[in-house]
């Protein structure tokens, strides 16, 4: 058992009627309704699950998913906690690997799904079990014990001071451990209210593609005065404050780590009176190791390391850390002694401790010169107009880097040429490339936005990038261009109204019900290519009846479905289905696997979250969605096999001709989006 049940206890008895937890769209849950729910919950836990198994939760953000994390505390049953970005194939692989007995991933908690993992040894004590790989190669659980990640708490604590126990909100994704440890444990050790509504209801719907002025307003109306950041969600919030002219007075404190963040940004946060201090922590130290202090006397330092931990460096530059530790990995003990982190830096004459780079990112130029990535990095994205950047460079005369633009129509030659002016000559960036963006699906990005270079190397720069990677970067800037179209960005967050949605629907059944006649024309013209053919063949067998399947969402919906059967389509949608079909019938007719990119690309990328934020927001049944959630999971294998098959296409002409066809169809296909009226669509905003 660990001390979080008298800890609570003593909160209850000190302020009973103080919310602990507030969910904002739900209950709010007093510090007295929390200790009996802990109680009752974990020992419910002690009697339905065997000890020593872990239980895997993967819940939003909400008051189900606090009371779940410190009832298993409390009942000494390991908790694995998988954030919800992880794909159905991590979460299997974190299941197996650590032998969890049953995953909750729904309310009531009461429905947890039973695992068929085989037990796994884990060390004595573990209480969390985070997957993280660092940038390293395969993942590993790295278990904590409850009396770490409370030391750990308590410290942070220590360090800024009970006087911001106000009210802190979650913004991290669940299931990440700098949230659970410095945000949610940190919190009620203090006295605070945790904050915790719905991703999708602070701009977070895609933690990887924040909404931001959703973000803000979210903390406005809910009188947050503490927040834990990423540096990408901080510049997100810099740059709406600035463009808006909005403050927020009430935050005490804004938390940043998980990467080094630029000083330039610091210093335009600060100036809009943000209280940003930046942290420095890792998994194997239960998150936090070191954070500023309020004087802000260092922009860019880590700060101090916290009362618990110790910190030197090495005579290469590493930083050594002492103090409490991990208690190994799944199926591994870790053994006594300090802690080697891999990463460079500095401590100061002040004692504060300077993360400049990585030990095994080091850029070693042609010149002699080591140069820290990271350091080059920071500089590029300062800039605005560069929404990810990973430089690279060893052995070459100058450092070079990957750029994801941050908005369809940026100049990214003046952003790399102002990012120069910044750094001495020998780390400049002397060449550049356009990527599509990292993210942790297409495995270029860990869960907590670490870069993983070693992947991005192997897809970008070991030798010719595959065709379906140069298709993806050549259409990064349509697909910004399409993802910002409001009616879009509306369903995604779940903004819109029964109308709205049945007027896509609609839209949907007039382009859908000609995706099989298209697959057969494009069938009739590539009859003399069998490897083609075949894969046309697939796609028939596989999409014959969709457009079915669209007409019952529409009368599970309340819609009529007589009524669309008779309807024209409007402009725009006839426009994109014109287009296809003359492709295929007067060009080359592979261009027509362009317009498979675009609609299968959007449809693992968007279908079900715009389905599940949908259908919170207008209370309609699972079957008026059965189209976008059954395409959307039929669609991620139909990815890979469609990056199988393109990349066997050796024909210039018919690269370029798929290209633009992709190009076309991002274009024509958000104008179907583009044409739905959203005359009603917040009316659940």
């Amino acid at each position: 058992m660990s001390a979080i049940l008298d800890i609570l206890r003593a909160r209850a008895e000190a302020f009973p009627r103080r919310i602990a937890v507030d969910p904002v769209s739900g209950a709010p849950v007093s510090y007295a309704s929390l200790a009996w729910q802990v109680e009752e919950l974990s020992a419910r836990l002690c009697r339905e699950f065997p000890a020593g198994r872990p239980l895997a939760v993967q819940l939003d953000h909400g008051a189900d998913e606090a009371l779940i994390e410190l009832a298993l505390l409390e009942a000494g049953l390991p908790a694995l906690s998988l954030p919800g970005f992880f794909t159905a194939e991590q979460v299997r692989h974190a299941i197996d690997a650590c032998g969890a007995v049953a995953l909750v991933d729904s309310a009531p908690l009461h429905s947890a799904q039973a695992c068929r993992a085989a037990p796994v040894p884990l060390p004595s004590g573990t209480a969390r079990i985070t997957f993280t790989s660092g940038s390293t190669g395969t993942p590993k659980g790295v278990c904590l014990s409850a009396q770490h990640m409370l030391c750990v708490a308590q410290s942070v604590v220590d360090a800024v001071g009970s006087q911001h126990a106000g009210r802190h909100l979650a913004v991290l994704p669940p299931g990440v451990l700098l949230e659970t440890v410095a945000g949610f444990l940190t919190t009620l050790l203090a006295g605070g209210t945790y904050v915790c509504p719905a991703q999708p209801d602070i701009g977070l719907a895609d933690p990887f593609r924040p909404d931001f002025a959703k973000m803000v307003w979210a903390i406005v109306e809910s009188q947050i005065t503490s927040l834990i950041l990423v540096p990408e969600y901080l510049a997100g919030i810099v740059s709406v404050l600035e463009e808006t002219g909005l403050r927020l007075p009430l935050l005490t404190l804004v938390a940043v780590g998980g990467a080094r963040t630029p000083p330039s940004l610091i210093e335009r946060a600060r100036a809009l009176g943000l209280p940003v201090r930046q942290g420095y922590g890792l998994t194997e130290c239960a998150s936090v190791v070191s954070l500023e202090d309020a004087s802000g006397n260092a922009p860019g330092s880590a700060g101090h390391p916290l009362g618990h931990m110790r910190a030197r460096i090495a005579k290469d530059g590493e930083i050594i850390l002492d103090g409490p530790f991990c208690l190994g990995t799944v199926c591994e003990t870790r053994q006594p002694g300090p802690l080697a982190t891999g990463d460079i830096g500095r401590i100061d004459e002040s004692g504060r401790l300077w993360i400049e780079g990585r030990k095994s990112n080091l850029i070693v130029t042609s010149f002699g010169r080591n140069i820290s990535p990271e350091w080059v990095e920071a500089a590029l994205l300062a800039r605005p107009e560069i929404s990810q950047a990973m430089v690279y460079g060893d052995g070459l005369s100058a450092p070079e880097a990957l750029l994801v633009p941050a908005r369809a129509d940026v100049d990214l030659s003046a952003a790399v040429e102002a990012a120069n002016a910044a750094l001495p000559t020998y780390a400049r960036v002397a060449d550049w490339r356009e990527a599509a963006h990292f993210t942790p699906q297409n495995g270029h990005l860990t869960g907590n936005g670490r870069l993983r270079r070693k992947a991005i190397a192997s897809a970008y720069l070991d030798g010719e990038p595959a065709y379906f990677t140069l298709l993806e970067a050549e259409t990064v800037r349509e697909r910004l261009r399409f993802l910002s179209i409001p009616q879009l960005r509306a369903g995604l967050s779940g903004t819109i109204g029964r109308e709205a949605y049945l007027a896509y629907l609609a839209q949907a059944w007039h382009h859908v019900r000609h995706t099989v006649p298209l697959l057969q024309a494009a069938r009739a013209r590539l009859a003399h290519r069998p490897d083609l053919a075949a894969a046309l063949d697939e796609y028939i067998a596989e999409e014959t009846g969709h457009d079915e399947w669209i007409l019952a969402d529409i009368a599970a919906a309340g819609g009529k479905t007589d009524a669309v059967r008779a309807s024209m389509p409007e402009a725009a949608t006839q426009a994109m289905v014109d287009h296809a079909y003359e492709q295929i019938a007067n060009g080359n007719p592979v261009s027509f696997f362009g317009m498979v990119y675009v609609l299968e690309s959007v449809s693992v990328a968007l279908a079900q979250r715009g389905a599940a934020a949908v259908a919170d927001k207008l209370g309609l049944p699972p079957e008026a969605f059965t189209y976008l959630t059954s395409h959307g999971a039929l669609d991620q294998n139909h990815m890979r096999f469609f990056a199988g098959l393109v990349n066997g296409l050796a024909d210039a002409a018919d690269r370029a001709a798929i290209t633009q066809m992709a190009k076309d169809m991002f274009r024509l296909y958000g104008g179907v989006f583009a044409s739905i009226d959203l005359e009603d669509a917040h009316v659940a905003a």
